[in-house]
C-alpha cells in the first residue's frame, strides 16, 4: 500500500481541496521456489505487506488531518 494525494474542487469553500488515498500496488512476485522456501518468503511477503497497511495508513490519516485543517483555515462559506 502507499499513500496518494487526490486533488478536487470543493464547490461549497469555492477552492482545490487535497485529501490522501491508500493505493494497492505489486512491489514483487514470488516466483519459482521449494518446500521450506515457499513459506518463508509468503511470511515475509505477508509481514512486509502487514507493515506497509500500518505505515502508509497512518501517513494518509496524518496527511488529511493536515488537509483538512488546510482547508478550514482556506474555506469561505
Amino acid at each position: 500500500m502507499v499513500p496518494r494525494t487526490m486533488e478536487g474542487y470543493d464547490a461549497e469553500c469555492r477552492t482545490q481541496a487535497r485529501h490522501m488515498v491508500l493505493d494497492a500496488v505489486q512491489v514483487a512476485s514470488i516466483g519459482s521456489c521449494s518446500n521450506q522456501g515457499c513459506g518463508v518468503a509468503v511470511a515475509v511477503a505477508g509481514v512486509t505487506a502487514a507493515a506497509s497497511v500500518v505505515v502508509s495508513g497512518t501517513i494518509a490519516v496524518a496527511g488529511n488531518v493536515v488537509y483538512w485543517l488546510e482547508k478550514q483555515g482556506r474555506c469561505e462559506r
